[in-house]
């Protein structure tokens, strides 16, 4: 059992990169799908696809493609910012640019999970999630 789920998907991510996987196999919940649907979004991975559980798997996996440009990977590096133990909050004013506008963060709000930049235009504050440049 995982307790942090979102570090143990960052952790995966950055695993496969180190090893130039093409593909990534992790087990899916609604927040790590929100999570590739930003990622392919804004350009770091190519598609995600959630396969339904085979015969002796009990939970759905998430299928990732990563991007690759003249190899090297498009996800330079992923930062775990909040933590169970301790929870990192920001307000829409607080919300920094990443790598000089090169990067995004991404937050928990009260309207989903949201880029920093949308955030900000949205006027929304939420629980600083990662940094992924």
């Amino acid at each position: 059992m995982v307790n942090d789920p979102i570090a143990d998907f960052l952790t995966r991510i950055r695993n496969a990169i180190a090893r130039k996987q093409k593909t990534l196999n992790v087990p899916s919940t609604k927040m790590l799908e929100a999570i590739a649907a930003i990622l392919k979004e804004e350009g770091y991975i190519l598609d995600y696809k959630v396969e339904e559980p085979k015969e002796k798997e009990v939970q759905k996996q998430l299928n990732l493609k990563l991007k690759y440009i003249n190899g090297e990977s498009a996800i330079k590096e992923l930062i775990r910012i909040s933590k169970p133990g301790v929870r990192i909050y920001s307000g829409y004013r607080d919300i920094g640019r990443i790598k000089y506008g090169l990067g995004i963060s991404i937050l928990t709000t009260p309207k989903g999970l949201l880029t920093g930049k949308k955030a900000k235009e949205e006027q929304v504050g939420g629980e600083l999630l990662c940094k992924i440049w």
